[in-house]
């Protein structure tokens, strides 16, 4: 039986950074547990002030047409309502210690929940693949002799070598990055506003349809995101870690760190025509190339996560059909490896058409992740109360679960149908969409469609799993 100390922190918590993490999707045990919320706050707040944030940013001006003030609004607006899904994701770490896609199996049964692991596995392609191109553009600006090409290349490598290492290493490295990154961002900041063109405020205009979906992709978008691994980062915490200080924690930092760098980006998409990173470059002069620097590693930063993430779900789907596999650090290594030469290809081959493709990239995960993050929140605050089984998951047969939920699955494909009426996007617009002049309410119609449906379903089953409690890990058997 594994000992009840908890590491809640502090010195000891900190020296863990210089220790190989030997844990992969196993559940966490109480001995292991260490870290307080305030981390947490750190870790959102830090890997958001990145170039893809100020990208993102840059749509609401740049593609959607909004005026500086109408964008305001809309991301502050946007994350706002966002994070709440992301932060109550988080709080459910300490609680279960195992990371965020093996609960889907409570939901969808152990081999149904391949089929939201791999959307999942996609949207962390995506991200990596997004941020290396930028970050490839952050060293080019910084200096000519290396391309950008190359510049992907050395993000990529420098995010591997952090994964290989682990959680801890994460944690600390953005405790301390996150000093560095605010003073950078506000410098870069200042730079842009101190020469602002004549008329800058009566440039872009207002309409209903553009800023809703500024808000929805700069904000309920960009935090939905978050939701499949969020609390990957906090399943190390006590379980009696307080819920409303982790909650709290990874909300306002997501918030401000991802608000301050989108409200920059949507500033350079109206005075410049340039790449958002090259514009920055220029308006900042003298000091570009630590800002360019800084950004660099903020791409590193947060593809570190990306990839510690796909990991996690690779060796999940992996799990599925090894019930007694449980690898450490050496399969994180290889998995972490494969994973990081896919998205480099991606970036590669993806560079040239970045904006257009992001874009695309981020609506179709939207209408994807929704119906799952609904599922999910419904399931573990408003039916199981964040009791679970949590040996059953990794069993071949799911125990009270199951092999494949078959409700939930049907209920998470009938919430992405009732999306594409009201899908808007490049390639497709729905007719429900061009009757409210290309306004994109997809994500507004799944949750009405899904939280009813999925409640009543769960609620109906839920007298099966009667007695199903969440086993603690001194009292869990995998094997």
């Amino acid at each position: 039986m594994a000992s009840t100390t908890v590491d809640s922190g502090g010195p000891r918590g900190q020296e863990r950074a210089a220790v190989l993490e030997q844990y992969t999707i196993e559940q966490i045990p109480l001995d292991q547990r260490h870290g307080k919320p305030r981390d947490l706050f750190t870790i959102w707040f830090t890997t958001n002030l990145m170039p893809l944030t100020i990208v993102t940013g840059a749509f609401t001006t740049a593609l959607f047409g909004l005026n500086f003030w109408s964008s305001v609004v809309a991301i502050v607006l946007g994350n706002l309502i966002g994070a709440v899904f992301m932060a109550l994701h988080s709080a459910q770490g300490p609680k279960l210690g195992i990371p965020q896609m093996i609960q889907s199996r409570a939901q969808y049964g152990v081999l149904g929940s391949i089929l939201v692991v791999g959307v999942v596995v996609f949207m962390y392609l995506g991200f990596f693949a997004s941020n290396l191109i930028l970050g490839g553009q952050s060293i080019n600006q910084m200096t000519s002799a290396i391309s950008v090409n190359w510049g992907i290349v050395v993000c990529a490598v420098l995010s591997l070598l952090v994964v290989i290492w682990g959680y801890d290493l994460i944690h600390f490295l953005n405790r301390w990055m996150a000093w560095l990154f605010s003073i950078v961002m506000i410098v870069a900041t200042v730079y842009v506003l101190s020469d602002l063109p004549h008329g800058f405020l009566s440039k872009g205009s207002f309409s209903w349809g553009a800023f809703i979906s500024a808000a929805v992709v700069t904000g309920v978008l960009w935090q939905i995101a978050y939701a499949p691994y969020v609390s990957d980062y906090s399943r190390y915490m006590p379980p009696e870690s307080a819920t409303n200080k982790v909650f709290w924690n990874s909300y306002w930092g997501v918030v401000i760190g991802s608000t301050l760098p989108m409200l920059l980006g949507a500033v350079v998409g109206l005075i410049s025509t340039d790449t958002q990173i090259g514009a920055i470059s220029t308006a900042t002069k003298g000091f570009s190339v630590v800002v360019m620097l800084v950004f660099a590693l903020g791409i590193i930063d947060t593809n570190v996560l990306n990839a510690y993430g796909g990991m996690l779900c690779a060796i999940t789907v992996g799990q599925n059909f090894r019930s007694h596999w449980f690898p450490g650090a050496r399969t994180r290594a290889l998995f972490a490896t494969v994973f990081v030469a896919i998205t480099l290809w991606l970036a590669l081959v993806y560079a040239s058409s970045f904006l257009t493709s992001f874009l695309n990239f981020m609506l179709f995960l939207l209408y994807l992740l929704v119906p799952w993050t609904l599922i999910n929140l419904i399931d573990f605050y408003l039916v199981q109360h964040g009791e679970y089984d949590v040996a059953a998951m990794f069993r071949p047969d799911g125990g009270p679960y199951g092999k494949f939920n078959w409700g939930t699955i049907a209920i998470y494909l009938i919430g992405f149908a009732v999306e594409i009426p009201f899908i808007n996007t490049t390639f497709y617009e729905g007719p429900a969409a061009k009757a409210v002049n290309g306004t994109d309410f997809s994500w507004l119609i799944a949750i009405v469609v899904v939280s009813p449906l999925y409640y009543w379903y769960a609620m109906r089953r839920r007298s099966k799993l009667r007695g199903v409690h969440t086993v603690t890990p001194e009292h869990a058997s995998l094997d």
